[in-house]
């Protein structure tokens, strides 16, 4: 409707025709999405033809996010946006195979929950852990679940991503937020493992297990160098674990590179997950 044929007609009139429009458009976005729930029946019924397959599709909900951003407009805040297309995406998930969300509280439950509900909704089972050990092996022991914890694996974590390095472990699916920005109602970062995903993982930065014999001041500058970054360090059995971000383009071969930089060996390195590039709402994608 046009705003200057508001002009002369009576503000109770105008109120009602646009509630009537509101009432057309809560109408159509329902409609809407029971039709995209026929369509997830439909996808059942072809995956169990072709055997099945994870439900889960990192790589695609992350290429579905950024469209989401770049083509927001008008008042409605991004935040209720974001969050509406993450439940959406997580429930109709949750349709297609049952799973549960195992989270670690040790740092605190009310930051975490934020997270698990904003990204999550609350249909997807919400299951604590005081560790995220606990998290890890409970996705191991699953069919299909989740696991959420701090990218700084909480209170005493110690080198959480150890147990993740075994080929068959649990690898690490996402980082969220996804969508950066300074304000976000649920900022704590995040990373979200599955078990390994054949096809499906997003693959634009690429997570890295090293076991070194110590640390050097030079390893930080080392790997930023190459693109990369340090996420974690922490004693372990053989010495020192890093935990190692590198864009996938630099791969093995950054890693390989930031190490002879800094004069140091590994003695294992393991892959422990991959995750797309988080995306800043002013359209430039972050590490």
């Amino acid at each position: 409707m046009a705003a200057n044929s508001d002009a002369d007609k009576d503000p109770q009139t105008i109120l009602s025709e646009l509630r009537v429009d509101i009432d057309r458009i809560d109408a159509d976005v329902h409609r809407l999405l029971m039709d995209r729930g026929e369509i997830i029946n439909r996808l059942i019924a072809v995956k169990a033809r072709q055997g099945g397959g994870s439900a889960f599709r990192p790589g695609r909900e992350a290429e579905m996010m950024r469209r989401l951003a770049e083509r927001h407009r008008g008042p409605l805040p991004l935040d209720t946006i974001e969050s509406i297309w993450r439940i959406i995406i997580a429930t109709f998930t949750y349709v297609q195979s049952n799973y549960s969300v195992h989270a670690d509280i040790s740092g605190g439950d009310a930051a975490m929950r934020d997270a698990e509900r904003f990204h999550f909704g609350f249909t997807v089972p919400y299951v604590t852990h005081h560790g995220a050990a606990g998290v890890i092996d409970a996705v191991a022991r699953s069919s299909g679940d989740l696991g959420m914890f701090r990218i700084d694996g909480g209170v005493t974590a110690g080198p959480w991503w150890t147990r993740l390095s075994d080929p068959a472990a649990p690898k690490i699916i996402a980082r969220l937020p996804f969508v950066e920005r300074p304000d976000h109602p649920a900022g704590m970062p995040v990373f979200v493992i599955a078990k390994p995903l054949a096809d499906a993982a997003a693959r634009e930065i690429v997570l890295y297990c090293l076991h070194l014999e110590r640390w050097r001041d030079g390893l930080p500058a080392a790997f930023a160098k190459t693109g990369g970054d340090i996420i974690g360090n922490a004693a372990d059995e053989t010495g020192l674990s890093l935990l190692v971000a590198m864009p996938v383009k630099a791969g093995i071969d950054g890693v390989n590179t930031a190490l002879a930089e800094a004069q140091v060996i590994a003695s294992r390195i393991n892959e422990v997950g991959s995750h797309a590039a988080r995306y800043s709402f002013n359209g430039h994608a972050a590490s």
